[in-house]
């Protein structure tokens, strides 16, 4: 059984996959070549945003968000500690402070509550200048834009939606990618809708920053593509990559169809003792993983294990606790919410084709 199941997904599009690789192969543009433009345009009208501006991978996406707000050294910004790495990691790389915030107890995502108190914090303690908010979709389910975009407009922040996870998500029908000022994702093969490599992409519907992030992935290139006006860096997604996605993303609407179909099925069978994920109404979740929450992990996952089931856990570790981040974490209120996740949460088998659920449930169930 797989984590993700991306040899069936190949096979029921290898065809289409195959033929679009070759007509890149036969015309030879394999950097920034016409399938790049193409999956922009496809991208941007599936979203509902302007712009889509592809890039190497969702870590350059996010340090060209940090590009184009002109994150540095003295700001704040304000992201959830129980996430992956990168979201803290661009903004402490362009030298500016990550203020870790907890998490929903319910949803898992950043909460809106105590991201109000951290940036009151910040602002009475004086030191740093409070510039933005990065919001995770984690696992799939966008965070509670309607909240935050409240708290980032009264406190004058910039918000960015991090969507590697949640593309494909909705609340109130507005898809995940089209939130905040501007919005990233990764197209990492185990991301809801990712390649067959590296690769990512900015959303926004700012012109200014659409013109900023195409010269900023490009060595800060002007109209000449030897005349470079600002310092950037080498981001450019793949011609082959581009292929592949777009045909990915054609097939998209139907594998959103089936995780939710998945999920809904080990929503229904799964023990009523067991905390399964929780989608509040209006919101769609993009299932980038089924996330529980139980109190044996390590003998479940052992159990899962034995009968050749895989099993992950997404995070083990905070932000506030990794290593790097000790010498700037700053955070005064208590992360017990988040710690207490990184000890208990288990993703099961998730993606979009066939997933023998009752034998996992079976399982889980019987532990």
């Amino acid at each position: 059984m797989q984590f993700i199941d991306l040899k069936a997904q190949y096979q029921h599009l290898k065809e289409r996959i195959d033929k679009r690789i070759q007509v890149v192969l036969s015309h030879g543009k394999y950097i920034m070549g016409p399938e790049v433009e193409e999956l922009e345009r496809n991208l941007a009208e599936y979203v509902g945003v302007k712009h889509a501006i592809t890039c190497a991978n969702g870590t350059d996406a996010l340090q060209l968000c940090m590009m184009v707000l002109d994150i540095k050294p003295g700001d704040a910004v304000f992201c959830p500690t129980f996430t992956f790495f990168a979201t803290a990691e661009a903004p402490a790389f362009f030298g500016a402070t990550p203020i870790f915030v907890d998490a929903n107890p319910t949803t898992f995502n950043i909460c809106p509550l105590d991201l109000e108190r951290s940036i009151q914090d910040v602002i009475e303690e004086g030191k740093l200048q409070p510039k933005a908010i990065i919001a995770v979709d984690l696992f799939g389910l966008p965070a509670n834009y309607p909240e935050i975009e409240k708290i980032a407009q009264k406190y004058n922040l910039k918000l960015i939606e991090d969507a590697a996870q949640g593309f494909g998500g909705e609340i109130n029908g507005k898809k995940a990618g089209s939130f905040g000022d501007i919005a990233t994702t990764s197209f990492f093969p185990a991301k809801p809708l990712g390649c067959y490599g590296d690769g990512g992409a900015v959303f926004t519907n700012n012109d200014d920053y659409a013109d900023l992030l195409r010269s900023f992935r490009v060595h800060g290139k002007g109209n000449d593509k030897y005349d470079n006006i600002r310092i950037g860096m080498n981001s450019r997604l793949d011609t082959i990559q581009a292929a592949i996605l777009i045909e990915k993303l054609k097939e998209f609407p139907t594998e959103l169809k089936n995780r939710n179909r998945i999920a809904k099925l080990y929503d229904s069978i799964i023990s009523k003792k067991i905390v399964r994920p929780f989608v509040p109404e209006n919101y769609v979740s993009s299932w980038a993983q089924y996330t529980l929450k139980v109190d044996n992990r390590d003998s479940l996952i052992t159990a899962l294990k034995n009968e050749g089931v895989p099993s992950v856990v997404y995070y083990s570790k905070c932000m506030h606790q990794q290593t790097a981040f000790q010498p700037v974490n700053l955070c005064k209120n208590e992360l017990n919410i988040s710690e207490n996740l990184s000890e208990t949460v288990l993703s099961l088998p998730m993606h979009g084709y066939d997933i023998d659920v009752d034998k996992i449930v079976r399982i889980l169930n019987a532990d």
